[in-house]
């Protein structure tokens, strides 16, 4: 036997989770479902906020961290009756994104980032804007969510910059029961790996728990990210190995999962 064949594979995923599953069982693994992404709530109030503050207020600076910020903004400022001046604000400032899907929104608008994280993770975009000059007074709109929008504040604010924080959406906690699951399968080292396709999964598995999590993934359960983001975030957690695919899709990180097993028994 070789390959995923008898693998116990954990799923952390809550979008996509049942296609990674099957994946995982065509490739003759044993997957099992921990969904710990959280629900995504999108919050209309507080966006309509934005958008009126976005609209009438200064910035030297729009900065865009997910696709789902951006369009959540839009759909709001469309309803409102305001899609062109946001679009038309948008365009007028400097601009600077992370993330594949934040760039492909700009392109059905026909906009270019003056600036954007070479390798999608929000350090690298930090450390560009760091190199600007005359950051003191600059006025950053930064769209952000719950999970690292104080850390991201900070750091802006430490350069010099003025930040407002625009949050669209926010994720809920999730479920208890499941989250404490993972946790004691990963602890008891009962899943050969466990996949994980969000830093939120990850920071959210981490959050109040003990060290034996690090010790299971630096011992004999496999860290799989999808994505650099989610990576980073694992390897931030001082899990020496984590298992990243050539490209952040899911069938093609099913497939490499496969052929890495292959070669530790070949």
């Amino acid at each position: 036997m070789s390959g995923l064949a008898n693998k116990k594979v954990g799923i952390a995923a809550t979008r996509k989770a049942e296609e990674i599953s099957t994946l995982v069982k065509k490739n003759g693994g044993q997957p099992s479902l921990f969904s710990i992404q959280g629900e995504q709530v999108f919050d209309d109030l507080t966006c309509e906020q934005n958008i009126a503050a976005l609209l009438t207020e200064r910035f030297d600076y729009i900065i865009l961290t997910t696709g789902i910020g951006a369009s959540s903004l839009e759909r709001i400022a469309k309803e409102k009756g305001y899609e062109t001046e946001f679009i038309q604000k948008v365009a007028a400032t400097t601009l600077a994104i992370r993330g594949s899907k934040t760039f492909n929104w700009l392109k059905q608008h026909s906009l270019s980032p003056d600036f954007i994280s070479s390798d999608g993770t929000m350090k690298d975009l930090l450390a560009t804007l760091k190199k600007q000059p005359n950051k003191t007074g600059q006025r950053v709109f930064l769209q952000a969510y719950n999970q690292d929008d104080a850390l991201l504040k900070d750091a802006l604010q430490h350069m010099g910059y003025e930040v407002y924080l625009a949050k669209p959406y926010f994720y809920r906690a999730p479920n208890r029961e499941t989250l404490a699951s993972l946790q004691n399968h990963i602890i008891h080292q009962s899943l050969d790996a466990v996949i994980f396709t969000s830093k939120t999964q990850v920071q959210n598995l981490f959050n109040a728990a003990d060290e034996r999590l690090g010790q299971a993934f630096n011992e004999d359960v496999l860290a799989v990210a999808v994505g650099k983001v989610t990576a980073q975030e694992l390897m931030d957690r001082q899990i020496a190995e984590v298992f990243l695919p050539t490209k952040p899709k899911m069938g093609r990180m099913v497939v490499e999962l496969k052929q890495y097993y292959q070669q530790l028994v070949g």
